[in-house]
C-alpha cells in the first residue's frame, strides 16, 4: 500500500476542562513518562496537526506522556466570536490552565505555527517548562503579520463566500479553514486579536530550544534567524512548506531533540 493511502489513525478520546475564563477546552493524552504539551496551528486542531501526521504517537512510542488540546476557537473547544476572547494572552493562559488542571510539574512544550507563537510567549513565564520546540516559524515571528494583513484575512474568513478579490494568502487561509470544517467567524476573531511573538519573550527563553521550519515556508521565514534571537537555540530546516512540513521529518526532529534535552 502506498503510504499516502494508509488509513488515517483513529481520533483519540477527548476530555474537557474549564479554563481561566470559563470556556471549555478539549484535550487528549496518552502514554507514560515525561510530559509533552502539543499546541497546534491556526485553523487546525490536535488531530490534524499532531495525531494524523504521526507526531503524537511517535512521542508516545518514545516513552512520553503526550497531551494535545484544541485551542479556543478551534476543533472541539469552545469558539467565541468576540476578538476580546482571544486577547490579553488568552491562549497562553489556556496552556497554563491545562498544565494546572493535570497537575504537571515539568513539561516539554512543542508548538507549530500559531501554537509556536503561543509557546514562545508561554515558556519564558512558565517555570514548569523544561524545553521548547517552535515549529513552522522563523524570523518573521518577532514582528508578526501587520494589522492590515490580519484584517484582510479576517474579512476573507467572514465573507459569506470566498472573496474573488482577496490576495493569494487570504484565499489560502480561507481554503484551508473550509477544508478543515472550521467556524470561520471564530477564526476571524482570532485574526483580529493580533497574536504575535514578542522579542523580549524570545530573548528571555532560558530552556533548551529548537526552531524548525520548512525550506519553502514563506510564511515563517528563516528558522535560523529566529534561533539567533533565542539564547542557545538550535535551528533546523526541513523539507516542505508551511503545510507539508508537518510530517515524518518534523516528527524525527522533535523526537530526537527531546531525547537529548529531556531523556526518558
Amino acid at each position: 500500500m502506498n503510504p499516502r493511502e494508509r488509513p488515517a489513525p483513529p481520533r483519540p478520546p477527548l476530555e474537557r476542562f474549564t479554563t481561566f475564563d470559563g470556556l471549555q477546552l478539549a484535550y487528549t493524552s496518552a502514554g507514560r513518562g515525561p510530559d509533552v504539551l502539543l499546541l497546534h496551528g491556526f485553523a487546525s486542531d490536535h488531530y490534524g496537526n499532531w495525531v494524523r501526521p504521526g507526531v503524537f504517537h511517535a512521542l508516545v512510542a518514545a516513552g512520553r506522556r503526550v497531551i494535545a488540546y484544541d485551542a479556543r476557537g478551534h476543533g472541539a473547544s469552545d469558539k467565541p466570536h468576540d476578538p476580546e476572547a482571544y486577547g490579553d494572552r488568552a491562549m497562553v493562559r489556556d496552556a497554563q490552565a491545562l498544565v494546572d488542571h493535570l497537575g504537571i510539574r515539568a513539561v516539554d512544550v512543542v508548538g507549530y505555527s500559531m501554537g509556536a507563537i503561543v509557546s514562545s510567549r508561554l515558556v519564558p513565564h512558565e517555570p514548569r517548562a523544561r524545553s521548547v520546540v517552535l515549529g513552522g516559524v522563523g524570523g518573521r515571528l518577532a514582528s508578526g503579520r501587520s494589522p492590515a494583513a490580519r484584517a484582510r484575512t479576517a474579512a476573507a474568513l467572514e465573507a459569506r463566500t470566498a472573496p474573488r478579490g482577496a490576495r493569494p494568502l487570504e484565499r489560502a487561509f480561507r481554503r484551508f479553514a473550509e477544508r478543515s470544517d472550521n467556524d470561520l467567524q471564530a477564526l476571524a476573531a482570532v485574526q483580529r486579536a493580533a497574536l504575535a511573538g514578542d522579542p523580549d519573550d524570545l530573548r528571555a527563553i532560558a530552556v533548551p530550544a529548537l526552531v524548525v521550519a520548512g525550506e519553502h515556508d514563506r510564511l515563517a521565514g528563516s528558522p535560523h534567524d529566529l534561533a539567533a534571537m533565542i539564547p542557545g537555540a538550535a535551528a533546523v530546516t526541513i523539507r516542505g512548506n508551511h503545510l507539508t512540513a508537518v510530517g515524518s521529518q518534523l516528527t524525527r526532529e522533535i523526537v530526537a531533540f527531546l531525547a537529548r534535552v529531556s531523556p526518558t
